[in-house]
């Protein structure tokens, strides 16, 4: 069987870069192709690479540092009010194989990812005199279940595990916990075929939003298997009591307070196994009570024939989303941008594609920021960090997580490369606020 899988995996390793989806993907609109089918789904690998010399390209005007290498799969960041970075560390899942595909599309997906064990931990880094160099360097906290949603609430901490919602208690500058996290919820953690607990705060702090990604690609587990999935739920903070505030969400991997607002965002991994242009990932405002149509339909009312039995009633009331990332980007990274990252990305949000595995050319592999017009997406998405796929077709990193300083730079993890990107304009923007973050950060 070991000699199967590798020599299948050679014909399906990918071979070269080719250009981005086509235009028509991105927006309010994107064209949706008829579904493709086949005894297996389009697997195009783009295997590991070391970044040596090089670094991603940025737009001109902006520089990009490492602030942190050789750490064990980063994925999410939080900037505290002091101005130290979080960073959540660890790998999840492990839901068995149902199907002998599901056992080749594993490996083979597995060929694309870093060798390096999940930390299980947050690491916290600290610039003590502000000159961009992360000078100090320590575990926070350890012994955690694959840490990913992070937020940060009146001085409290709040992790987002792959099988639980914990908090620390936070005093200004610590470099360490003082003790052990303390439960608020259990999370939906059985099967965990999507592991990741996206989370962020409300902006008063009394809620916590945290997304559950489904247990499957197309409920081939069951609806059983979905009870609690694939929505996001609302969790008081102080008590944790919960309830779903949004359904229908296949992987909701990322989530966002829009300022001066308070609306809920997402960035949302849709199917895969119908085509390389199906179905489009997306970033959309998450309305309290909305369905949004996983598994029985798609990008609105488009109806998916292999989740059954249907629900017609459920479909008629399924929200389109609000904007097109493209087919298979697998956004992992949602974060509302600020006049400190310069005029041209002040209103927007800035989004980490972690990349394709199954569509040629590939898509994602890049950090791109969607411009806002009057609070809503609007306009092609402007590419903000590239260069983490080479000319012959390998992967130097993958990104994952996007936080905005408030000090004026992003903050970039990428669990390819264990490493943590910073980049900042060249020479900051005069309207640079110096005051520390808000109080609830994500």
């Amino acid at each position: 069987m070991r000699r199967l899988l590798v020599l299948f995996a050679a014909a399906t390793v990918l071979s070269g870069c080719g250009e981005d989806p086509a235009p028509s993907q991105y927006g309010g609109s994107p064209d949706l192709p008829s579904p493709q089918r086949g005894l297996l789904p389009d697997m195009k690998i783009a295997l590991p690479a070391a970044w040596g010399d090089n670094l991603p390209s940025v737009p001109e005007g902006y520089s990009i540092q490492p602030i942190a290498t050789d750490l064990a799969v980063p994925r999410q960041t939080l900037v505290l009010p002091n101005g130290d970075i979080l960073v959540a560390e660890g790998s999840g899942g492990g839901a068995p194989t149902l199907r002998p595909k599901d056992l080749i599309a594993g490996y083979i997906k597995g060929m694309g990812k870093t060798d390096v064990k999940g930390g299980n931990r947050l690491t916290l880094l600290r610039d003590a005199d502000g000159d961009g160099t992360y000078e100090m360097r320590g575990i926070f906290a350890d012994n955690l279940n694959a840490p990913y949603g992070l937020a940060f609430v009146n001085n409290v901490l709040y992790v987002a595990n792959q099988d639980a919602l914990v908090r620390f208690d936070y005093t200004d500058g610590q470099t360490e916990a003082s003790g052990p996290p303390v439960k608020v919820t259990d999370l939906p953690s059985a099967i965990n075929h999507h592991w990741t607990k996206s989370m962020a705060a409300s902006a008063d702090g009394r809620f916590l939003y945290v997304g559950i990604g489904s247990n499957s690609n197309i409920t081939e587990r069951g609806m059983d298997a979905e009870i609690d999935r694939a929505m996001v739920w609302q969790i008081d903070a102080q008590t944790g009591a919960h309830k779903p505030y949004a359904t229908g969400l296949r992987n909701p991997t990322a989530l966002a307070i829009q300022p001066d607002t308070g609306q809920l965002f997402a960035v949302v991994n849709e199917r895969d196994e119908i085509g390389p242009n199906l179905v489009p990932d997306y970033l959309t405002s998450v309305k309290e009570g909305g369905f949004y149509g996983w598994p029985y339909s798609y990008w609105g009312q488009t109806v998916d024939p292999r989740a059954q039995p249907q629900d017609p009633e459920k479909v008629s009331s399924a929200t389109r989303p609000d904007y097109s990332l493209g087919s298979h980007v697998a956004a992992l990274g949602l974060a509302f941008s600020s006049p400190v990252m310069g005029s041209q990305f002040a209103d927007g949000v800035f989004v980490g594609e972690h990349g394709s595995w199954n569509r040629t050319p590939p898509s994602g592999y890049k950090v791109v920021f969607v411009p806002f017009r009057d609070g809503k997406p609007s306009g092609d998405p402007v590419d903000f960090a590239t260069g983490f796929l080479t000319e012959d077709g390998k992967a130097r990193g993958r990104p994952v997580g996007v936080t905005v300083d408030p000090r004026g730079a992003l903050i970039v993890a990428d669990d390819m490369a264990n490493t943590v990107w910073r980049i900042t304009a060249s020479q900051a923007p005069a309207s640079t606020p110096t005051e520390a973050a808000p109080a609830a950060t994500n």
